[in-house]
């Protein structure tokens, strides 16, 4: 299978130039920005809202922060919410991608309580946006879970999926009929391995190997839950569409011609993509059959009676096949496949340890986070890859970004832009893949989680030392503007000559 895969999408060179041969993107193709909750509004404890993951994780743990910041005011979206949208009408957007805070519409986590200040908040965000002629793609959980059902045990408990479904109800009913687009989780992978198999997300909790697959199995029957209340309830009313946004670093052998390699990418696919994936979008449902069998080799091994990650039963594949409109997708970078075995930096046991393979990221080019290397060719490998393995879905790139210390002269952030869309474009006319919109990480500089404000991916640069949090457009709206404008690739050299840099639109 694996060969295979890589037979068809035809083993590409990791690090060619990009050089777009289109330009032009389809009619009917979308743009648009993302955000979430925790890392813009602030006012993390104003008019009824509660504590969440985060703002314990920051509290009592600062350390882990690499500034020392937090998302206590962060960009202070709560008491500014204007000036977002006027950034958003700036830029010219046809979508903004937000999330909603959980705490802040239900401080218990429960339905037994409603915070009204936060049901006002969202409706007077909404309505400026009709106001502006801009379509609202809203997530249900950005990783910003209340505290109070992280004390009982958090995604790792299966009485989530109640909750959740319950969550899901409440916001369907009070925002659906000013809402048509909905994601349910953002990034499933960073919820359950780096916040319940290790200690990089909030809560930190670091179950490695164990508490990463009980939050899978708990976050997909929540997923597909909140799929057919939508579906079968108020689908039919409101006339909208729900989705999940799937993210994946891209894995690609070392050596393409070494088959070893090529079978092992493959693997590391179907642990990283293919978790979420698999069970959701293809026909035989479930996890991945090598996953399920990698983890269940490992635990026998450790004298386990039981494996670690269990194949769903009858019942939860057919439930959960099939509960997404669309792929989303959230990519940002690519990483190689050097050998099999154990990664040096495996815990045990570990996710990274049942994969059996070693990577590396020392590929493509340097942003300010060590994690993302520029390889825009493994973004088009990952599309092609979709389009084979999940039976041509249509896609949207719910997340594509590029980080930097915050320069207002962001050329590095426009060729990333102009590079990974240029692939888009490549994958889209060339291989048939049905790419519908692109959405760009982010509106301004925000709490990017345990970076905190040390790197920033913005279109404006946001001053976290001034009370007021002025936000200064950089040169990539002009950049984006132009593109969403012209619906079409914009020529990047323009934007490396100083004329350009004094004529900025916003």
């Amino acid at each position: 299978m694996a060969v295979t895969t890589w037979s068809i999408i035809g083993l590409l060179a990791l690090c060619h130039s990009s050089i777009a041969g289109y330009t032009k993107f389809p009619p009917g193709f979308t743009f648009g920005v993302a955000t979430a909750s925790h890392q813009i509004e602030g006012a993390w404890n104003v008019s009824g809202k509660s504590e969440n993951v985060w703002d314990r994780l920051t509290h009592t743990r600062p350390e882990l922060i690499a500034d020392g910041t937090n998302g206590d005011i962060a960009c202070d979206s709560y008491h500014r919410l204007h000036e977002d949208v006027e950034e958003l009408v700036a830029l010219g957007v046809h979508f903004y991608r937000f999330s909603l805070s959980w705490s802040r519409i239900l401080p218990t986590g429960r339905i037994d309580y409603v915070n009204p200040d936060g049901i006002r908040y969202y409706n007077e965000l909404l309505d400026l946006l009709a106001e502006n002629n801009i379509e609202p793609l809203v997530t249900l959980f950005h990783w910003d879970l209340p505290q109070s059902l992280q004390d009982l045990g958090g995604w790792a408990n299966p009485k989530m999926i109640d909750y959740f479904y319950d969550y899901s109800d409440f916001c369907f009913k009070e925002f659906g009929g000013k809402i048509k687009s909905w994601i349910t989780f953002n990034e499933p992978y960073e919820i359950c391995e780096d916040a319940y198999g290790d200690e990089k997300k909030a809560p930190a909790i670091d179950s490695h190997g164990v508490g990463n697959y009980l939050c899978s199995d708990t976050l997909l029957k929540a997923h597909a839950e909140s799929y057919h209340l939508y579906n079968e309830t108020y689908r039919p009313v409101q006339n909208g569409r729900i989705f999940i946004s799937i993210n994946s670093i891209w894995y690609e052998p070392s050596d393409p011609e070494n088959s070893e390699l090529v079978a092992l990418a493959e693997v590391a696919n179907q642990f990283k993509f293919g978790w979420f994936a698999h069970p959701i979008f293809t026909v035989e449902g479930g996890y991945p059959k090598v996953m399920v069998e990698n983890i269940a080799r490992q635990s026998e091994a450790e004298g386990l009676r039981k494996p670690r990650l269990e194949q769903f039963d009858a019942y939860w594949i057919q439930r959960i096949k099939g509960t997404s409109d669309f792929l989303g997708i959230n990519h940002y970078t690519t990483h190689l496949i050097t050998g099999a075995g154990v990664d040096p930096i495996a815990k045990s046991p570990s996710w990274l340890k049942d994969i059996g393979a070693v990577t590396t990221m020392e590929v493509g080019g340097d942003s300010a986070s060590e994690w993302l290397r520029v390889v825009p060719t493994g973004f088009a490998n990952l599309l092609r890859w979709c389009k084979i393995s999940y039976n041509d879905p249509p896609i949207y790139i719910t997340e594509n970004g590029f980080s930097d210390r915050g320069d207002l002269e962001d050329y590095g952030r426009i060729k990333y832009f102009n590079d990974y869309l240029s692939e888009i474009l490549n994958v889209i006319n060339d291989d048939k893949v049905n790419v519908l919109g692109y959405t760009a990480w982010t509106l301004m500089d925000n709490f990017e989680w345990r970076a905190g404000f040390s790197e920033r991916f913005g279109f404006y640069y946001v001053n976290i030392t001034d009370p007021a949090r002025p936000r200064t457009p950089k040169l990539s709206v002009q950049y984006y503007r132009e593109l969403i404008d012209n619906h079409e690739l914009p020529h990047f050299d323009r934007y490396k000559d100083p004329s350009v840099r004094t004529a900025r639109r916003c």
